[in-house]
C-alpha cells in the first residue's frame, strides 16, 4: 500500500508550514511518519515547498496547483503504483498505527473511498483512496468542484464510525491556538 501525506496547503492560521510545527519536539509529519512506518515504507509526501528536503522520501510537487486537497490526492494518486493508497495531512500529529490498522482493517473492498467519521464530522483526510475514483476527480478539479465532502458524496464511499472517546486522536492542528489547546490537554490524552 502506498502511503501519501499532503504537505500542502497556505497554513494562513499556522503561521508556518504546518508539518513542520513542533508538537513534544517533533515536527508533525515525524508524527505521522512514525505512525505510518509499521504499516509500509512506501511513503511519499505531497509538497510543492523543499522544506521537507531533509526526510528520505520521494517528494512530489502538485500537477495541478492551489485545487486544496483534491489537487492533492489526484497528485498522490497519479504519482501511486498501487490500487488502494492511504492518504493523510500532515496536521494530526496523534494519529497512530493502531487507529490507521483499524481503517485497513474495516476497509471493504467494493468502496473507493473508507474514511472515518465521528458524531461530529467526516475525517475525509485520514483515508484509503482506490486509483479507480481519478477519473472522477479530474473531472472534480477540472470543474473547481473542491469541496472534500462533495466530491466523496460522488463516489462509492464508505464511512467508518470511531467512538467520540477516540476523536481527538483524529483532531487536525490548524492554528497556533489549536496546537496550544493540544499542549495544555496532553495530560488528559494519555
Amino acid at each position: 500500500m502506498k502511503i501519501s501525506i499532503l504537505c500542502g496547503g497556505k497554513s494562513s492560521r499556522m503561521q508556518s508550514e504546518k508539518g513542520l510545527v513542533l508538537y513534544q519536539n517533533k515536527p508533525f509529519i515525524e508524527h505521522i511518519i512514525e505512525a505510518v512506518l509499521p504499516i509500509s515504507e512506501n511513503i511519499q509526501l505531497i509538497t510543492n515547498t523543499n522544506d521537507y528536503d531533509y526526510l528520505a522520501y520521494k517528494k512530489i510537487k502538485d500537477i495541478i496547483v492551489d485545487k486544496g486537497p483534491l489537487g492533492g490526492i489526484y497528485t498522490a494518486l497519479v504519482h501511486s503504483e498501487t490500487e488502494m493508497n492511504l492518504i493523510l495531512s500532515c496536521d494530526i500529529p496523534l494519529i497512530s498505527t493502531e487507529i490507521l490498522m483499524e481503517l485497513i482493517e474495516n476497509h471493504g473492498i467494493n468502496f473507493d473511498v473508507s474514511v472515518f467519521e465521528d458524531t461530529n464530522r467526516i475525517h475525509p483526510l485520514i483515508g484509503i483512496y482506490s486509483k479507480r475514483i481519478l477519473p472522477i476527480l479530474k473531472e472534480a478539479i477540472d470543474g473547481n468542484e473542491l469541496k472534500m465532502m462533495r466530491f466523496i458524496s460522488t463516489v462509492n464511499h464508505q464511512l467508518i464510525p470511531i467512538p467520540n472517546a477516540k476523536r481527538d486522536f483524529f483532531k487536525n492542528i490548524n492554528s497556533v491556538t489549536e496546537l496550544n489547546e493540544l499542549n495544555t490537554n496532553l495530560s488528559q490524552l494519555k
